[in-house]
């Protein structure tokens, strides 16, 4: 048997007729099945190709439908930023803009006044001068969400409260939690990490199928690669939407499958430890007042707003002018969030959260008796990993941009929504058709394929899939499951053939 693809004959409308065979898979599609290997053929690079275009398949077929989920949940959460604006807007924005704000100390106490429930944990200064203070209150019920008063800074009155989660608002929650987990809880969470897993591997690999084709001069040429092709019928021209689509669309999907798995459960835990390993954290704030003694472990609360246990006796709402003078004499411009201690032993924390480029992080702690800084944490001192860790979430959250960012996220998520359906599309067009029947999806493309592929892609070919599948358990577990299944529908297939 030649090693050489074919194209199984079609039909006008670009269905195959009942001699063709495998369907085209869901990310960027190889053009046409390969053909089984016969005992005789012996091992090639073509055989490298033909396992590419199974598995191209298959993880297109079955991880599809997580894809379409992620791009749908991730487009309506890109566009949060206006949607709060939309639902809070009375909260989140003052209704005129005064000439200067009123110290925190007075609307500290405007929101206590209205809000004595639960403890102080930390003031947010307005980004912007139409935008509002935030009072964030920790309450025990509110298990790791918060209450934050929203006050107008001019004129000290309060505009309402939102019960938020470190800062998002509730419609934000929502859609964060949907994206992620789909309110499933760290169940749910498998969802986002399968399609993050899978997702460079479609896209690498479809990449690899489509650019490597060689049927005429159109797929050696920048047009044939980066445009579909016009003059094609039925599946081929579904076939050249789906994979220019894809070529452009590779970047930003490689782009967010990264920066998914950063944050997933597990293999969010292995880039921990690759940061460990590489001392590639962001540097930690001393928070310790000097000459004191630290509290017993155990003992004391929680910074940043999130969970402090109690309210010290010396977080004085006056203390927050006076840390947050300081910190602005040391440069820290823009919005920030001033934490009071968490005992007696820790200074004052003010940190920055500019999220848009250039962002600003830097922190600093402040002795507010005595005026001064004892710890300073710069974004420049960041190391590289820590630096490119978080502008990719940010990225990944489209705030890094602002409203470009937001654009380019919604383009690649209804492109990566077409993308899909085109692939599927494509599996129902080369069904095979006979005038008795007609199939209602085409065939997988045959099995055996890695009988075929060169000993050197073998030797080095499953040390580098088990290393994956260690950095990436999701897709280590799926992938072995892929092989399971497989092998189990080729001893039933022959069992009934026998």
């Amino acid at each position: 048997m030649s090693s050489r693809t074919e194209e199984p004959p079609q039909n006008d409308d670009g269905r195959t007729d009942a001699s063709g065979v495998a369907p085209a898979a869901v990310a960027i599609a190889e053009p046409a099945p390969v053909p089984a290997s016969d005992p005789g053929s012996g091992r090639s690079w073509q055989g490298v190709r033909a396992l590419l275009v199974r598995l191209h398949f298959y993880a297109g077929v079955f991880v599809a439908p997580f894809l379409m989920v992620a791009a749908l949940t991730g487009l309506a959460y890109t566009f949060t930023p206006q949607l709060d604006q939309l639902v809070y807007g009375d909260q989140l924005r003052v209704e005129k803009v005064g000439e200067a704000p009123r110290p925190l100390a007075a609307q500290i106490a405007a929101a206590r006044s209205a809000h004595p429930e639960g403890t102080l944990a930390s003031v947010i200064t307005p980004p912007g001068p139409e935008d509002t203070t935030r009072v964030v209150l920790s309450l025990p019920e509110l298990g790791d969400k918060q209450r934050t008063v929203f006050v107008d800074p001019y004129t000290a009155e309060v505009q309402g409260e939102l019960t938020t989660w470190y800062g998002s608002t509730p419609l934000t929650t929502w859609l964060d939690d949907l994206h992620r987990n789909l309110h499933l809880g760290e169940t749910g969470r498998l969802y986002s990490e399968v399609a993050a897993s899978w997702l460079w591997v479609i896209v690498a690999g479809g990449l690899v199928l489509w650019l490597g084709r060689s049927r005429g001069q159109r797929a050696k040429s920048a047009r044939g690669v980066l445009l579909p092709d016009r003059s094609a019928r039925g599946v081929r021209r579904t076939r050249s939407r789906h994979a220019a689509t894809g070529v452009w669309l590779a970047l930003g999907l490689f782009f967010l499958s990264a920066t998914g798995l950063t944050w997933s459960h597990y293999a969010g835990e292995r880039f921990g430890q690759l940061l460990d390993a590489a001392e590639g954290h962001a540097p930690a704030l001393d928070t310790t007042l000097p000459g004191a003694e630290p509290p017993a472990e155990g003992e004391g609360g929680e910074h940043a707003g999130h969970g402090a246990a109690h309210e010290p006796a010396s977080a004085d709402p006056a203390d927050f002018d006076a840390a947050l003078a300081v910190a602005r004499d040391a440069g820290l411009g823009g919005t920030v969030e001033v934490t009071p201690p968490a005992d007696d032993a820790s200074t004052w924390v003010v940190a920055q959260g500019d999220n848009v480029w250039p962002v600003h992080y830097d922190q600093v702690a402040v002795d507010t008796a005595k005026g001064e800084i004892t710890s300073h944490s710069r974004w420049a001192d960041y190391p590289l990993m820590a630096k490119l860790s978080k502008l990719g979430v940010q990225g990944h959250m489209g705030i890094l941009f602002g409203i470009v960012n937001q654009i380019v996220l919604a383009v690649i998520a209804i492109g990566l929504i077409a993308v899909t359906v085109w692939g599927y599309r494509m599996w129902w067009q080369r069904r095979p058709i006979r005038d008795d029947r007609t199939a209602v999806v085409g065939k997988a493309p045959a099995r055996g394929t890695w009988r075929r592929l060169p000993l050197p892609v073998l030797v080095l070919g499953i040390p580098a899939v088990a290393a994956l599948g260690w950095a990436l358990p999701v897709f280590g577990v799926t992938l072995a499951a892929f092989f399971v299944v497989d092998v189990v529908a080729g001893l039933v297939r022959r069992g009934r053939a026998a």
